[in-house]
Order: structure tokens, then C-alpha cells, then sequence
């Protein structure tokens, strides 16, 4: 890909110099030794000017970590690998805090292409986060009707409570009812209490009062919460949006501490993803004279503790593509 730039940070490097339409065999999850896994990434030059993400190298980012992460040499290929034509498709984003501390909407146009590649039709793909007027504050534009939609839980949580350690937590009915698979897609900040928001901190979204799981940095509720089997089981695929992280006073937009790492990251495995974001954003946070965030990530660890991934970043292939 012109303009990719490569860098050495962590794991297991493996580099390609193919382009993102023909990229060969990749490394699939389900050919990983037992106990390891895989997060693909890629990086570009070209992928955001002036702190503001460019479509096109996006696009062909997204796509290229997917078919990487696949082991497909075409896109069509490599989503259909996760969603199938039959399945209603939930897209969850982050969107909480606005423009700046959000999933960019090129990122979810991007995944939202590769489900209509696999053959989901537009009225059976949903994207979605808390509440409408965190959707529009981020860039968005609220669909509800035909087509793609992209919507709010709302009020539309479950009448009945789940337990999520000692938070007595509402979920979103989308999740719980609406949707078959599931396709994370968070942006990369540090969060003052948690140490990171990532993968695992995104689903803070999918119940309706995330203010009752603070306590003690998070943990185990982030961890309890991405155990549930709604959230467990639907779960096809993860594709983070590492463009501009917020490396310090996240999780709002911080503009003085965020910065352009211009990478796109694909795995299926949680923990591990989230793993590599901490030591991404601990690079970062050495270079301007910060203290890791890695002590005060325990749920991240919780989580793997609890067999929901690889916290171990010795067993992390990272793939740079």
C-alpha cells in the first residue's frame, strides 16, 4: 500500500509489502497455536491530515486488516468470513464524548462497505451507541428509517436487570434481541479511571446505567460485562480505530494530548487488542513524560483472567501489514 508506514512497538512483527485488494493468506484466529493470539495493523501516512481522518486510505485500511486478519485475499472474501448474508449486524461505536474522543464515521462507513460486501442487506446492519444525541455530537447523522440505520438505545433498554458484578445493569434491546453479530468497533483513549477505554470499555454502551461500574477502576465490572453471552457469543470481529488517540485525560476529547498514530487494528480476540492499545498509548505517554497507564489497567487483565482473551503480550502476535 503507497504510503504505508511501518513501525516497530511491540509483539511479533510481521510485515507484508502487498496491497490491501490481494493480500494473500493471512493469520486467522482459528489457525493460532492454543493460548495465542492475533492482532493485525496497519499504518499510513495518509490516513488523517491535519488531526482529521482522510476516507479513502481509511477505507482501504479497514479493509486490508480484515482480509490480513482473514486469511482472504478479497475483501468480499474476508468479510464474509464474519457476517453472513442471513445475519442482522450491530455495529457498536463510541460515541459518548463527541467529535475527538469518537469511533470516526470513516471507520464505520468502512465496516459498514465490508458487511454489504459479505452480503448483509442495508436494513439488516445497525449502527448504534447509548443515545442519539451522542451519535449526532460525534459526526453522524441519526437514520431510523429504511436502510442502514444508525440509532440510540434510547430508552430502549430491558425491562429486566442483569446482573454485572454489583451493578444491576438494563441492556440494550438491540443487543439482547435485535442482532446476531456483533462487529466492536472502538477508537483508542486513555480513561481516567479505567487506564484505557478500548474494546472491552466500549460495551460501558450496551447497558443503560454505566455510572454504577466505576468503582475500583472499572474492575471486574468492564470484565463481567464482555463475559455476558450476548455480548460473548455475538461477537464476530473487532476493528479498532487507532487514528488519533487521546493519550492522557481521556475519555473526552483532549486535543493537546492527541496525536496521529494514522493505524487501523483488526482481531477477535478483546483482551489482546486492548492489550496492544495499552502499550501503544504507554509509548506515546513515555515520549511527553507521562506515567504508564498500565498499572491501573486491572480489568484488562480481569478479563483475561476470566478466559476472555490473551492479556499476556508475549503470546500477541502482532501482525504489521
Amino acid at each position: 500500500m503507497t504510503g504505508m508506514r511501518r513501525r516497530e512497538f511491540i509483539g511479533t512483527t510481521v510485515a507484508a509489502g502487498v496491497g490491501a485488494w490481494a493480500l494473500g493468506r493471512g493469520v486467522a484466529l482459528g489457525e493460532q497455536p492454543a493460548g495465542k493470539a492475533v492482532v493485525v495493523s496497519t499504518t499510513r501516512d495518509d490516513a488523517t491530515k491535519e488531526k482529521k481522518p482522510v476516507a479513502k486510505p481509511v477505507k482501504e485500511m479497514v479493509h486490508a486488516v480484515v482480509c490480513k486478519l482473514s486469511g482472504k485475499a478479497r475483501p468480499e472474501e474476508a468479510w464474509a468470513a464474519y457476517v453472513k448474508k442471513d445475519d442482522v449486524v450491530g455495529i457498536k461505536i463510541n460515541c459518548l464524548f463527541g467529535v475527538g474522543a469518537a469511533t470516526h464515521p470513516e471507520v464505520t462507513e468502512a465496516v459498514i462497505e465490508g458487511c454489504k460486501m459479505a452480503g448483509v442487506p442495508d436494513d439488516k446492519i445497525i449502527v448504534w451507541d447509548r443515545e442519539d444525541k451522542h451519535i449526532e455530537k460525534s459526526g453522524y447523522t441519526v437514520v431510523k428509517g429504511l436502510g442502514v440505520r444508525i440509532i440510540g438505545v434510547n430508552t430502549d433498554w430491558e425491562e429486566q436487570p442483569t446482573a454485572i458484578h454489583t451493578c444491576q445493569g438494563r441492556l440494550a434491546k438491540i443487543l439482547t434481541r435485535e442482532i446476531t453479530a456483533l462487529i466492536n468497533v472502538p477508537t483508542l483513549k486513555t480513561h481516567v479511571i479505567a487506564g484505557i477505554t478500548m474494546s472491552l470499555k466500549n460495551h460501558y454502551g450496551s447497558f443503560h446505567n454505566p455510572g454504577s461500574a466505576h468503582a475500583n477502576g472499572c474492575d471486574p465490572f468492564i470484565a463481567e460485562v464482555n463475559a455476558l453471552p450476548c455480548v460473548r457469543q455475538k461477537t464476530r470481529l473487532i476493528v479498532c480505530d487507532a487514528l488519533l488517540p487521546v493519550a492522557e485525560r481521556g475519555p473526552q476529547a483532549r486535543p493537546e494530548f492527541t496525536y496521529e498514530y494514522k493505524t487501523i487494528m483488526a482481531s477477535l480476540d478483546p483482551v489482546a487488542i486492548d492489550t496492544v492499545g495499552i502499550k501503544i498509548l504507554d509509548e506515546q505517554r513515555a515520549k511527553i513524560q507521562l506515567p504508564p497507564i498500565e498499572p491501573k489497567c486491572k480489568s484488562v487483565q480481569t478479563a483475561a483472567a476470566k478466559g476472555l482473551g490473551v492479556g499476556d503480550i508475549g503470546r500477541i502476535e502482532v501482525v504489521k501489514i
